[in-house]
């Protein structure tokens, strides 16, 4: 499986932050992938909604494709337009930088770490 460490993504968000305004609360958060390699989930805090929302790389086939995930609130979600407005702006955000994810991910991979390094990283 292709994955991107938490130090890459920290990167890619910082840049993704400079480019625009907007998205500064954006952080990434550790999380063990299947082969306990350091990957990266992407959190995206929401100031008009309950709802947690985070963006993560999926495999499908040969490709790896990034998706925003949006928990359902426990409770019906009223705004007035002005904080719907700004729901929307903060969703057009987590499409944006998962589009710019995905930008990024194309022919990127991490280097292994090798038993080799590991061992002279000790000595």
């Amino acid at each position: 499986m292709v994955f991107h460490s938490k130090e890459t993504l920290e990167h890619w968000v910082a840049e993704f932050i400079d480019a625009r305004s907007g998205g500064e609360e954006i952080r990434v958060a550790v999380q063990d992938g299947s082969g306990g390699e350091d990957t990266g989930l992407v959190l995206i805090p929401l100031v008009a909604a309950p709802n947690s929302v985070w963006i993560e790389p999926r495999d499908i086939g040969e490709e790896l494709s990034w998706h925003v995930f949006i928990e359902p609130a426990e409770q019906t979600l009223e705004l007035t337009s002005f904080e719907l407005n700004g729901l929307t702006h903060e969703l057009q955000i987590a499409a944006e930088l998962c589009a710019y994810l995905q930008e990024r991910s194309l022919g990127h991979y991490e280097p292994e770490a090798t038993p080799e390094s590991s061992a002279s990283a000790t000595d």
